[in-house]
């Protein structure tokens, strides 16, 4: 039994895939910067501030930036050299066996999944906000989860159905949008740091650290910097999704890390910049708000430039959708070429190259999840899964570079074993900065996988199966 469950899979970097190859090593960048750049800044910025860090939220966002810094080191090392779609969970099968590889996988149906729920949600609410400007008013019913006493959260529901449908056209295609949001999306934030920048007061930045560096509520809450930075960490895990686009890169030894590591370099100034002058314009206690980049250039008097905003945040935050549905159909992709789950959906449309048959399955569970439960819940579970992963990718790269030194590594971490045990660390600590409901959550998640995975994967996986050929 403990050999079926550390069984490893053979290296194979970048082999001939269905999937059709047709990414740039810019095309990769923007997927990262698409999807980091949305709800950290234009959703959790604001919460994070108002109820965890106060102005000194830019500290958090600088100490979760340093500890994914170490985490796209060891994920470029990996990408690199061994590929595959799966990302965290692909590696994983290489370096630890196929039962921790399951597990991995599971936490990022997790990551990836509720992720693109609790980005609906946040898209949702600038939506919403955008319709208010324009004297539009939707049925309160429409647009609030049913715990919040509504029927369904329509937006976020319907919006996860559009992206389901580009993405089964094509991968060409969704990044060519991808491209296009992006700009938007940057153009958004240029025309915001211009308008708040003639409005920083600095008074706004007294205290800078009201809530301190951590400290535990008697109701259970953890607040502080270090709690901020636990939150805000959501924001930083765009960069994986770039690794789940290893087989439709054209070159992906040499881009992916390329992609990886601009994105996250990038979007860390950006971060830093827009926290700093969000508090600046106004004060901290009047962010705890779905949208407060618009509502703070409400407060400055720039109502048709808040308007502007909400709608170039709204472009932004599709496209962290559009990446965070394209990464969960990936993963789940390379599972079920794998046998862990079931092999129907591991089918790739011949005339399109995309594996239509998961598009529509995450598309179906997403927009459920979207439409039924609301943000707030959402958010930390989903740090905890990117948390996890990060440290279990570092934990890989010092297994691989000691059970297969001469592996072919187009790009090495410097300073082996610092980077990676960095990471393992860094990330660690913000584990455990989590509140305790969160850490339930996630325990009763992966209890579940442990329980589907004695209960189909382990008999119907390939390399069982192939085991059981060899002994027959």
């Amino acid at each position: 039994m403990l050999k079926q469950l550390l069984r490893t899979k053979i290296i194979s970097a970048h082999s001939d895939s269905e999937l059709k190859k047709c990414l740039s090593a810019f095309d990769l960048a923007l997927l990262g910067i698409g999807c980091a750049i949305g709800t950290g800044i234009f959703v959790l910025t604001g919460i994070a501030a108002a109820t965890q860090s106060g102005p000194a939220v830019v500290l958090s966002f600088i100490i979760a930036g340093v500890a994914s810094g170490f985490a796209a080191l060891a994920y470029a090392e990996l990408a690199a050299s061994v590929g595959g779609s799966g990302s965290a969970y692909g590696y994983s099968y290489v370096a630890f066996g196929e039962f921790i590889a399951w597990i991995m996988g599971w936490i990022l149906l997790l990551e990836y999944g509720v992720g693109a729920a609790a980005v609906a949600n946040g898209w949702s609410g600038y939506f919403i906000n955008t319709l208010t400007n324009f004297n539009i008013h939707l049925p309160e019913a429409m647009t609030k989860a049913p715990v919040m006493g509504g029927i369904i959260n329509l937006p976020a529901f319907s919006i996860i159905w559009v992206l389901t449908i580009l993405l089964i056209i094509g991968v060409k295609e969704s990044a060519r949008f991808n491209n296009i949001i992006v700009i938007i999306k940057l153009s958004t934030i240029a025309i915001f740091i211009a308008l708040a920048s003639a409005h920083i007061n600095t008074d706004n930045w007294q205290p800078f650290m009201p809530f301190g560096w951590f400290s535990t509520l008697e109701n259970g809450k953890n607040i502080g910097v270090l709690a901020g930075a636990s939150l805000v960490f959501f924001a930083y895990f765009g960069f994986d999704a770039v690794s789940t686009a290893a087989e439709e890169a054209k070159n992906p030894q040499r881009d992916l890390p390329i992609g990886l590591l601009s994105s996250l370099v990038f979007c860390t100034l950006v971060y830093i910049v827009v926290s700093g002058m969000l508090t600046g314009i106004v004060s901290y206690t009047e962010l705890n708000v779905s949208s407060p980049v618009a509502y703070a250039l409400t407060r400055i008097g720039h109502t048709w430039s808040s308007t502007l905003v909400a709608t170039g945040v709204l472009a932004g935050l599709i496209t962290v959708l559009l990446v965070l549905l394209y990464g969960l159909t990936r993963i789940l992709f390379a599972m079920s070429r794998d046998g862990l789950i079931s092999p129907i959906f591991s089918k790739v449309n011949p005339d399109r190259k995309t594996p239509t048959r998961i598009i529509l399955m995450c598309g179906f569970v997403v927009s459920l999840v979207a439409g039924f439960i609301p943000l707030g819940e959402l958010a930390e579970t989903v740090n905890i899964g990117t948390l996890a992963s990060f440290v279990m990718v570092c934990v890989g790269v010092i297994v691989l570079r000691i059970r297969q030194p001469n592996l072919h590594r187009p790009f090495k971490n410097p300073w082996n074993p610092l980077i990676p045990v960095l990471g393992i660390i860094s990330c660690g600590a913000l584990m455990s900065f989590l509140p305790t409901s969160t850490w339930i959550r996630f325990g009763l998640w992966i209890v579940a996988g442990i329980a589907f995975y004695f209960a189909y994967s382990i008999r119907h996986s390939k390399l069982n199966l192939l085991h059981q050929s060899l002994k027959a």
